[in-house]
């Protein structure tokens, strides 16, 4: 009886654990759907924070460049704006765990105010969220 009682407590222990930690494994196209629901959010609210701070420009539409790297200059970029960065923190943990480098360079000296940078990444995590979407069908 007592083996029963270690086995079923050991159980419960670890069901406990399991339903209080957060998944991080979420999948690719839930992060690239919270990115944009993310963007959606601020966008529909008074002002963007920190919307007249000039970032980098990252050129979602070279070609050249994967979807990796445009995620990590994204990321990159995002990190940059230290002013309101609890505001932008979920954008970075999403895009870094999607492009999963550790270190990539912003290519273009070009900047643009944040409030145009956002739509930007916007319409490129949505267009990867339906190109991923069609794969998978």
């Amino acid at each position: 009886m007592l083996p029963l009682l270690k086995a079923a407590f050991a159980l419960l222990s670890l069901v406990e654990l399991i339903s209080s930690r957060s998944l991080t494994t979420t999948s690719p196209g839930r992060k690239l759907s919270e990115i944009t629901l993310l963007i959606q959010q601020l966008n529909s609210g008074v002002q963007v924070p920190c919307n007249d701070t000039r970032v980098a420009q990252v050129a979602f539409t070279d070609r050249k460049l994967s979807e990796q790297e445009l995620l990590c200059q994204a990321a990159t970029v995002l990190m940059k704006v230290t002013r309101c960065k609890k505001d932008y923190e979920p954008f970075i943990i999403n895009l870094q765990s999607l492009h999963g480098n550790t270190n990539c360079s912003l290519r273009n000296e070009n900047e643009i105010y944040l409030r145009n940078f956002l739509p930007e990444l916007g319409n490129f995590t949505q267009g990867m969220y339906r190109r991923l979407a069609t794969l998978a069908a």
